[in-house]
Formats: C-alpha cells, sequence, structure tokens
C-alpha cells in the first residue's frame, strides 16, 4: 500500500476510536437514495427497493432473491437459498396487495428504477436460481430489462466482489469479502453497483480524504430489532463542506457485521472510494446477534415480527430514518 494511502486508511479508523456520535445530518434529497447488500442484506436491500420505491432510486444484489421470498418464515429461507424459491409472479401477487394495503409504496415507480444483481458461480449459500428468481420479480415487476445488469459468470463464492482485498475469489469464508479477476482486472464490484444506479461516476478516488463516523444506532433501534448499537457512515470532504450529496445504504451479510468481522466491510467493500468523488454519504448500518438472530443475519424472514418486509418493519424503519437523517439539514 502507497505510503500517502496507508496515512489516510489510519485516519479513517482514528475516526472511529472515540465514542459514537449522533448521526449527522448534511444537504442532499432523500429521494435520491440507493442500497444494496450481501446475502441476507441482499434480500433486505431487496425489500427495502420494494418497500420505499418512491424515494430509493436502485438496487444492488450481491447473493439475494426476490421480495418477500421467506414467505414470511424461517422454514421458507432454505428454498430461497438451495432453491427452488417461489415463483416470481406469486410473489409479486403478494407484493401488489401489499401496495394495495398501502403497507408498500406503489411498485409503478419501480418502472424508472436501476438493479444490479449478481451470483458468483461458485457460490452454494445461495444458487444462482435463487438470483434468477430475483431477476424475474423485477422484470415482472416493470423494471425495463435495459435497466437491469445481471453478472453470474465470475467463479466466486459466497461473498462480496472487490479488486484487491480479500480472500481467493472462489472462497466462501469469513470475511464475505473476495478478490476476482475478470477481463484482465480486478472486479470493482461497487464500482458497478453504484454506476449501475446512478449513472456515469467521476474516476474512484485513490486517497480518499473524508471521514467515517461511528454513531449511535440506539435512537432507531426498537426493542427486538436485533440491531447494533453502533453503526458507521462514510462521509467524503464534499458533504461535510456543504454540497448536496446522495445516500447509498450498504448492508452487509450474516455474520459479517462489525462485532464479528471488525472494520473489512465497512471500510474494505469497496464503496468508500467511488462515494469520495462522487458526492456519496455510504451508510452502513450494523446488526448483532440476539436470541432471534444468532448468526447477526438482517431479517427476510420474519424474525422481528410480520410487518418485516414493510415499511413499518422495525428494521425498515430505522434504516429509513437514518438514510432521511443523513439528507436532512437545511
Amino acid at each position: 500500500m502507497k505510503r500517502k494511502s496507508w496515512f489516510c486508511l489510519l485516519a479513517l479508523l482514528a475516526a472511529t476510536a472515540g465514542a459514537a456520535e449522533p448521526l449527522p445530518a448534511f444537504h442532499g434529497d432523500p429521494k435520491q437514495s440507493s442500497v444494496s447488500g450481501l446475502s441476507s442484506g441482499a434480500f433486505m436491500a431487496v425489500q427495502y427497493q420494494i418497500a420505499y420505491s418512491a424515494s430509493v432510486v436502485g438496487v444492488g444484489v450481491v447473493a439475494g432473491g426476490p421480495y418477500y421470498c421467506a414467505l414470511g418464515s424461517l422454514s421458507g429461507t432454505t428454498a430461497c437459498m438451495s432453491g427452488p424459491p417461489p415463483q416470481a409472479g406469486q410473489l409479486l401477487a403478494g407484493a401488489a396487495q401489499f401496495a394495495a394495503a398501502g403497507r408498500i409504496d406503489p411498485l409503478t415507480h419501480l418502472a424508472t428504477r436501476r438493479v444490479y444483481l449478481f451470483s458468483g458461480s461458485q457460490d452454494n449459500t445461495v444458487k444462482t436460481q435463487v438470483v434468477d428468481a430475483a431477476a424475474e420479480f423485477f422484470r415482472l415487476a416493470g423494471v425495463p430489462a435495459s435497466q437491469i445488469a445481471y453478472e453470474r459468470r465470475l467463479p466466486a463464492g459466497h461473498a462480496q466482489i472487490t479488486p484487491a482485498y480479500g480472500n481467493a475469489c472462489g472462497a466462501t469464508a469469513s470475511p464475505y469479502l473476495n478478490h476476482c479477476e475478470w477481463e484482465g482486472r480486478g472486479y470493482d464490484q461497487a464500482g458497478l453497483i453504484l454506476k449501475q444506479i446512478y449513472g456515469a461516476l467521476l474516476p474512484k478516488a485513490q486517497a480518499p480524504t473524508g471521514r467515517l463516523v461511528r454513531f449511535s444506532q440506539k435512537p432507531y433501534a426498537a426493542a427486538g430489532s436485533s440491531l447494533a448499537d453502533e453503526g458507521f457512515v462514510y462521509v467524503p470532504r464534499a458533504c461535510a463542506d456543504g454540497e448536496a450529496c446522495r445516500v447509498h445504504i450498504a448492508l452487509h451479510g450474516c455474520q459479517q457485521y462489525a462485532g464479528k468481522v471488525g472494520d473489512a466491510f465497512y471500510v474494505h467493500a469497496g464503496y468508500n472510494d467511488w462515494a469520495d468523488s462522487n458526492h456519496i454519504l455510504v451508510l452502513y448500518p450494523q446488526t448483532t446477534v440476539s436470541a432471534a438472530n444468532p448468526q447477526g443475519c438482517w431479517d427476510w424472514f420474519g424474525y422481528t415480527g410480520p410487518a418485516y418486509a414493510w415499511r413499518d418493519g422495525p428494521q425498515m424503519r430505522a434504516l429509513k430514518a437514518m438514510a432521511d437523517r443523513l439528507v436532512s439539514a437545511y
């Protein structure tokens, strides 16, 4: 690592060493937010996109399946990992009923939204046919094929993919970050997700100048929500200086929360370098383990209650409140 980059990393880590701050507020448009995730975070990202489609402009899905795949039951998770999952048309019909009841935003918003999907060919945790079902769900829901990017050729295991950091490409092991080569270069998944959602971006920063803020999640964590006491947000200098910024929510997978893997996800997943030069605040909310959630997963099957996939779900409300707070400054 170059000396300048090393010092920048030390500065970022030092920024998280003190007491957790309240979540700060910056300038921006809450209707330009986006979300992505790995594994349980990917299922959660799909839920969030569908439930808040009026304000969430795009989603990145790394090893995740269609909306409401588990049908509100832990027993339903097996089919949504190993396959075959429920039919996309059946799940869409359920989503339409939720929208009609006012529990999620109208599905008509999805026609203007953008989607990135990824399935590693060596991923035996969430099989490709499950991600195929997510792609079919979005198509049936009205997202044009031209607005869906789906990559499933890389020989990757169950992990978020980076150009150079983490385990070998085909691994499925903690911290669930793998480096893969594709077409002669490192596969930059975070950059591809953000470009698919937001279009052309400036090149990523080689030496980020922003800071990582460790903030208290307690004001957002309802009882039984399995949210950790603290989360993280990457703040580009431009955002701190008052320029308008967008929010991207990056959701870790099971056993990938900070209490388990430290800074691996929120420092090394690859989002911060792209965010730094493109006025994007990256929110890294964190789960923790509980009796109902022993692996620290996001709730995509109902352990927080029957509203888990709706706007009123405890985790869904928390994520939306955090994202809106970040761009709430006058």
